[in-house]
């Protein structure tokens, strides 16, 4: 989401990447810009997926599930 509070940065990479990601976005109706505000929210959501899944794996710690199973094991239905 594109909102009031937003600012301004400066980056650098090869011209030729940069043209092409232009064209990508172009071919998606797309800005660059918009398609690196896209990137990176979901970039930024990471860390929080890193610690949502420790969390869970926190709480799910006292679960045994026997094994170790072979791989036959493993694929019987």
């Amino acid at each position: 989401m594109y909102t009031a509070l937003v600012k301004n940065i400066t980056l650098s990479a090869d011209a030729d990447l940069i043209e092409k990601a232009r064209q990508v976005a172009k071919s998606e109706h797309k800005t660059l810009n918009a398609a690196f505000r896209e990137w990176l929210e979901s970039y930024s959501r990471r860390r929080g997926d890193v610690e949502a899944h420790r969390a869970l794996m926190e709480r799910l710690k006292h679960i045994d599930a026997g094994g170790p199973y072979t791989r036959d094991e493993m694929n019987e239905r």
